[in-house]
């Protein structure tokens, strides 16, 4: 496709558009009396380009699966976003003033409760990652027409996670994918490292794999040529390293340290007046571009996905819920073909691979980039195209806790999966046992959190996953545990259910995944001391059935035992505690693992650190005896 150079006119009605989205962003941060308008001001030409000359955008539904995507990474420079969506006619200009209002969601940083926003943005290094998995849905199970554009700073470009996801998209030859690097030299207090050494970024791009281009940011046609280059460079992603100014066009303030995060104040007046005397014509009026109606995306349905097959075990099977998880991700696989697997090189550890080797297809392999693996996940279930499981050993999701955190600011219904969770995984030590797992999830706004405890009821957990909106998060466990349930029980969130009682039972234990065994282990040395146990399995820690504790904890006088494989802290045993914390008359004693645990068989471990049957035999014997 050969590059038609646009009319000296359009050009010109395309510098009119910047400087009045500079305008608005001063405006806007003016009214709000906060706010980047520097930051915005050494983008307005790249956004004038994109929103007027690039983008194919349906200003009718604005999250249409077949236009294209624009990820502002830094997401600071919110208000000339909204900018740009407001010239292109989506909203009144006028409504700009009311930034970072209480009752506006013209929020300082972008968020989802916006129609025109995919993703919550701001944490700084996150967007090439969720613009990366929309890219890869578009070209590999959309297989449409639609271009992605991530906006990013430089300053952010020091963030880790950021290589992470162009090595991501380099590895993946993602061609519909143009990030756009706005190098302005300036971060919040002082210079970048690199300032505008922009030959370093291009050869550290042309290293990950990238089509790096350098051209003058504020050049409204070399922006122009470098995007039509993007669309047109084929198994490669595209960079466009823009070479800007902080506050361009402000005068005394262009290219001025210690400018970052103020609206303009006294100098807003004569900036404006500056500005406006730049524009040629007063009343320019853009449109954006409609879709193409030639590869749109298709038509997906992803509600009520099922199991293909429900759970087929024999009580007393000896099945790992790990193991149990790739089997059923299998199954929900076979019944939705736009349920995908994402994994950071532990497939064979996680039984993700079940899906792969059923699937190839809708397998992503993120390799060993966990904050990377939850980015892209996040960015293919946007838009619903997908229903997306993330799996790796559950502590490496402490490394991706602020993607996640974002995760849920952006509404994802992203799903996953933590193996390895415990002392229980023995021997590999601490460094791999997920011991702070559950604390992470349930401090998660909206979060569901199922523990299974057998092959039956992680089937199950992932069916409900599916369907469960909001981040999902499903600890499975590394060692085999017997199968306690009939493949046709069923399950629900927020419901746990009793799987051991009698009518004599004078305390109630509490466990999940390896622990539940352990608590039924403790209930039968109990009983030939004549003491009786009650059993619980909560199934998801988050909703906690609160009133089944209740009613089981009171006919069993109040004295529960609540043991677990984690941490003290923001587990199940103060799930419970919170619970019962209005309550009176109630005595519980929580077991969990105390302090860093270390190499060693699992048996060992359990009963060393605290969590074993015979460590809750004599928590029971303390509890009666008060």
């Amino acid at each position: 496709m050969s590059y038609h150079k646009p009319e000296a006119k359009t050009v010109q009605d395309l510098k009119d558009v910047a400087h009045k989205l500079r305008i608005h962003s001063i405006t806007a941060t003016e009214a709000s009396k906060s706010g980047h308008p520097t930051s915005c001001s050494s983008l307005a030409e790249i956004m004038s380009v994109l929103f007027f000359q690039q983008m194919r955008l349906n200003l009718k539904h604005p999250r249409d699966p077949s236009s294209d995507r624009l990820i502002l990474s830094k997401g600071h420079a919110a208000p000339i976003l909204y900018a740009a969506w407001a010239e292109a006619g989506l909203f009144p200009v006028e409504e700009l003033k009311n930034l970072r209002k209480i009752d506006s969601d013209l929020e300082g940083h972008p968020t989802p409760r916006l129609n025109f926003i995919d993703v919550g943005t701001g944490s700084l290094g996150q967007g090439v990652a969720v613009g990366a998995g929309m890219a890869y849905v578009g070209k590999n199970f959309d297989k449409a027409d639609y271009r992605t554009y991530v906006v990013v700073g430089d300053g952010e470009s020091a963030e880790g996670s950021v290589w992470e996801s162009l090595h991501f998209a380099g590895h993946y030859g993602l061609d519909n994918l143009c990030v756009i690097f706005d190098v302005n030299r300036l971060g919040q207090s002082e210079a970048t490292s690199l300032q505008h050494k922009m030959d370093v970024y291009r050869d550290r791009l042309e290293a990950f794999g990238f089509n790096a281009l350098v051209v003058d940011g504020h050049d409204i046609e070399e922006l122009c040529k470098a995007l039509h280059c993007a669309a047109s460079t084929k198994n490669k992603p595209t960079a466009i390293i823009a070479k800007t100014l902080k506050g361009k066009d402000f005068p005394q303030i262009e290219d001025k340290d210690n400018w970052h995060g103020k609206p303009l104040g006294d100098k807003a007046a004569t900036v404006i007046k500056h500005l406006e005397g730049l524009i040629v014509s007063q009343n320019v009026k853009m449109t954006p571009k409609k879709l193409c109606k030639m590869a749109m995306a298709p038509e997906v349905d992803i509600n009520n996905v099922k199991l293909c097959t429900p759970p087929n075990y024999k009580l007393g099977d000896s099945v790992a819920t790990r193991l149990a998880y790739g089997t059923a991700l299998a199954k929900i696989g076979a019944d939705n073909d736009r349920v995908i697997a994402l994994d950071g090189d532990t497939k064979n550890s996680t039984f993700s691979d079940k899906l792969r080797n059923a699937f190839p297809e809708r397998y992503i392999e993120c390799f060993i980039a966990e904050q990377n693996l939850v980015g892209v996940a996040i960015g293919t279930a946007c838009r619903r195209r997908t229903v997306a499981f993330v799996s790796t050993f559950a502590t490496f999701f402490t490394r991706a806790f602020d993607q996640i955190r974002m995760g849920a600011i952006s509404q994802t219904n992203v799903n996953f999966v933590g193996s390895h969770c415990g002392c229980s995984i023995g021997e590999d030590g601490p460094s791999q046992m997920g011991l702070e797992d559950l604390a992470l999830f349930r401090s998660i706004p909206g979060s569901t959190i199922f523990y299974p405890s057998d092959a039956v009821s992680t089937e199950r957990a992932v069916e409900l996953a599916a369907n469960t909106k909001g981040v999902c998060f499903i600890r499975t466990s590394r060692p085999n545990t017997a199968v306690i349930y009939n493949n046709d029980e069923p399950f629900t969130v927020g419901r746990g259910k009793i799987v051991r009682q009698k009518p004599s039972d004078e305390v109630l234990l509490i466990g999940a995944g390896i622990t539940l065994y352990e608590c039924l282990t403790a209930a039968e040395q109990l009983e030939k001391e004549c003491i009786t146990a009650r059993v619980i399995d909560p199934f998801t820690v988050k909703p906690l059935d609160v009133d089944l504790i209740l009613e089981q904890g009171k006919q069993c006088g109040g004295r529960i035992v609540v043991v677990e494989d984690h941490y003290q802290q923001g587990g199940l045993g103060e799930a419970v505690l919170s619970a019962l914390a209005e309550h009176r008359n109630f005595v519980v004693k929580h077991l969990f693992v105390p302090t860093v645990p270390r190499s060693g068989p699992p048996a060992v471990l359990i009963d060393m650190f605290g969590i074993s049957a015979r460590n809750i035999v004599c928590a029971v014997n303390s509890i009666l005896k008060k």
